[in-house]
C-alpha cells in the first residue's frame, strides 16, 4: 500500500494523519507520512530531517494545524545551524477528525448549542441519564445522542478527548455534574464549562471537594458560570457565549472588543 493508499484511508475513516511535503530546497517532492501511533513513511532526504519534521507535524496534528516550516538539510532548526546551509520549506498539512463537543444534560439549552456547535464544525455527543428526555426526536442536529451517566462516557471514551475539544456540563443535578466534572477532569480535554449560577457553583464546589476534587490547578479548569458576559439570555444567546469563551479560551485571545485593541487583529 502507497503513503497516498494510506492518507486516502485514514482520511475517510475520519483518523489523524499528517502529510509533510518539501516544497522547496533539497529534495524537492520529498513525503512522509505522519500518524499519531507509529513510525512515519516515506522520507524526505535524510532521516535526521525525517525524525524532526515528524516530531513537528504531530504536534501540529495535535492542533489541527497546517503550515511551512523551514528546516536544515540535515533536520537543523536553530536560526545559528542554519546559517550556511540551504533552506529545506516543507508544507505540513494535517487532516485531523473533528473536535468533539459532550454535552451533559439534556435541557432546553442543550439544542441550542448543539446547533451553534455544529456551526463551527464540532462533532455533538449529548448524553444524559433519563431516556425521556435524551431523545433524537429532541436533538436531531447531535451526531450522537447517548442515554447514560458520565462516569461509563468517560470511562468509554474519555482518554480520546484533547485539547481541541470541549465538555459542557448544563444540569444542576448533583448526581450527574458531579460525576461528569470528575471524568473531564481526569481527560485532557481543553475546555470544561459548567453552568449555573456563582451560588450553585460555589456549592457544587463543596460537592466537589467532598467527592474529594480539591485540587486548585483541577478547579482552575473549569468555567463556571458558562461563557462569557455578553448579556445572554436566551438558550441561543448563551449557546454563542459559551462558544465564544471556547474559542477565546483555546486561542489564548482576550475577550475583548476588537475596538479596545491594538495591533493586528489575527494573531
Amino acid at each position: 500500500m502507497t503513503i497516498f493508499d494510506e492518507l486516502r484511508n485514514r482520511i475517510r475513516a475520519e483518523e489523524p494523519v499528517a502529510l509533510a511535503t518539501v516544497v522547496d530546497g533539497p529534495g524537492v517532492g520529498g513525503k512522509l507520512l505522519v500518524v499519531p501511533d507509529r513510525d512515519a513513511e516515506g522520507s524526505l532526504g535524510h532521516p535526521e530531517l525525517d525524525r524532526v519534521v515528524a516530531r513537528d507535524a504531530r504536534a501540529e496534528l495535535e492542533a489541527g494545524r497546517s503550515g511551512v516550516r523551514h528546516y536544515g538539510p540535515e533536520g537543523q532548526t536553530t536560526p545559528e545551524d542554519l546559517m550556511d546551509t540551504p533552506v529545506v520549506r516543507v508544507f505540513v498539512e494535517s487532516w485531523s477528525p473533528p473536535p468533539e463537543m459532550w454535552i451533559f444534560g439534556a435541557v432546553d439549552f442543550t439544542a441550542a448549542l448543539a446547533k451553534v456547535a455544529k456551526v463551527l464544525g464540532y462533532r455533538v455527543t449529548v448524553c444524559d441519564a433519563r431516556e425521556i428526555f435524551a431523545t433524537r426526536r429532541r436533538f436531531p442536529m447531535a451526531d450522537e445522542v447517548r442515554v447514560t451517566w458520565p462516569g461509563p462516557m468517560f470511562d468509554e471514551r474519555g482518554d480520546d478527548l484533547g485539547p481541541r475539544d470541549a465538555v459542557c456540563i448544563l444540569t444542576h443535578d448533583p448526581k450527574f455534574d458531579v460525576p461528569a466534572v470528575q471524568g473531564a477532569l481526569a481527560s485532557q480535554v481543553g475546555y470544561i464549562g459548567v453552568m449555573g449560577s456563582r451560588r450553585t457553583h460555589e456549592k457544587r464546589l463543596e460537592r466537589l471537594a467532598e467527592a474529594g476534587v480539591d485540587a486548585p490547578e483541577d478547579l482552575d479548569r473549569l468555567m463556571s458560570p458558562i461563557g462569557l458576559d455578553i448579556g445572554a439570555r436566551t438558550p441561543e444567546e448563551t449557546a454563542i457565549s459559551i462558544c465564544a469563551e471556547i474559542i477565546a479560551r483555546r486561542t489564548g485571545r482576550p475577550a475583548a472588543p476588537l475596538r479596545d485593541g491594538e495591533g493586528a487583529i489575527h494573531g
